[in-house]
């Protein structure tokens, strides 16, 4: 992996709905900026419960339904070694966070943070596996990961 890409990895409970949805949605903002080069993203979770199953069928219908590829993505839980490899580790939702912070004790370099605390209004991105509703996960995240690749393109 080269040194200079900028290496993002989203992170929920079980890394079937909102990561997976988040680490697609922004390989395709990439890929349509012409940047997809430039970037590493990858997608985890905090728990073991869905480790090696595919994409939430929810998300995989969403990110169709709006044009985005869908990969073929097997979850995985993050590890001590990601903290290394990633810039940023991004969470959904506060629990994420607590769980992030409880399995990578030392955040010195300010890695870990919220995706949609890159917008004007920082909060929770709703469970769709709870809520069932991905359309409004799906509004979160992407803007959130418009908010994210601003930010990294120095435009805000």
């Amino acid at each position: 992996m080269k040194n200079d890409l900028i290496r993002i990895l989203f992170v929920c409970h079980g890394n079937i709905c909102r990561s997976t949805m988040a680490e697609f949605v922004m390989k395709d903002m990439v890929r349509k900026c012409g940047m997809e080069d430039k970037f590493y993203i990858d997608s985890a979770a905090t728990s073991t419960d869905e480790i090696g199953n595919g994409v939430h069928h929810g998300t995989v219908k969403k990110l169709r339904e709006v044009g985005v590829p869908v990969g073929d993505h097997r979850a995985r839980q993050i590890t001590g070694k990601d903290y290394e490899k990633y810039d940023y580790i991004i969470g959904m939702d506060n629990q994420n966070l607590r769980n992030m912070r409880r399995m990578l004790p030392y955040d010195g370099k300010g890695k870990i943070c919220l995706l949609l605390d890159f917008t004007e209004a920082p909060r929770d991105i709703a469970d769709p596996w709870f809520t069932g509703d991905f359309d409004a996960t799906y509004d979160d995240v992407l803007k959130g990961c418009a908010a994210l690749l601003d930010r990294l393109l120095g435009k805000r």
